[in-house]
């Protein structure tokens, strides 16, 4: 299994030993005590599984207060962009994102802690997408940024996506309050 840090503290990729044969593959994809090290002592009551086809884009999604999650990203089926946002205040990475390629081909994995906002855009016809949370789903405590927001000029790899109304009329990131911050 390989590890790799982003350039947004906090935010690792996860490359697992996946065996492949003649039968399919096998991998694990988490075990507490192997991932304790990069996601900390993380307890996931939550399993959220979508299926988005192509040119979606889903994002960009936070919770805040004592709802605020950590997810462990992985694609099943398909291809996406993931990214996070960092969202901290006072962070030396405030304001920047980091993408990278998930997919049932590499099997990688994206561990966002919180403090992040996340979304993905989907490349292949259509991504199973699947990712563990480390807090409950919490209407009241749900924020969004505006997936398009010329300042943080995300490159999502799609032309004319297909957007939720939700998600369309996200604000800004500038009308983000501070939910998080680095002192």
């Amino acid at each position: 299994m390989k590890f790799q840090n982003s350039p947004l503290q906090g935010v690792v990729v996860i490359y697992p030993d996946v065996l492949r044969d003649d039968r399919g593959y096998f991998f694990e994809a988490f075990s507490k005590k192997r991932y304790s090290d990069i996601c900390g002592d993380v307890d996931f009551v939550q399993d959220n599984v979508s299926e988005s086809m192509q040119y979606t884009i889903r994002g960009l999604h936070y919770q805040v207060g004592e709802f605020a999650q950590g997810k462990l990203c992985k694609v099943l089926s398909g291809k996406v962009i993931d990214v996070a946002v960092d969202i901290r205040f006072g962070s030396p990475t405030f304001g920047k994102y980091f993408a990278v390629e998930l997919s049932d081909e590499n099997s990688a994995q994206l561990w966002i802690p919180p403090g992040f906002a996340h979304g993905f855009s989907v490349l292949s016809e259509k991504a199973v997408f699947h990712y563990k949370c480390t807090n409950y789903y919490s209407k009241a405590h749900e924020r969004a940024i505006r997936f398009n927001d010329p300042s943080l000029n995300i490159e999502w790899l799609v032309k004319n996506p297909i957007v939720s109304g939700k998600d369309l009329a996200a604000p800004l990131f500038s009308a983000i309050e501070k939910d998080f911050i680095i002192s």
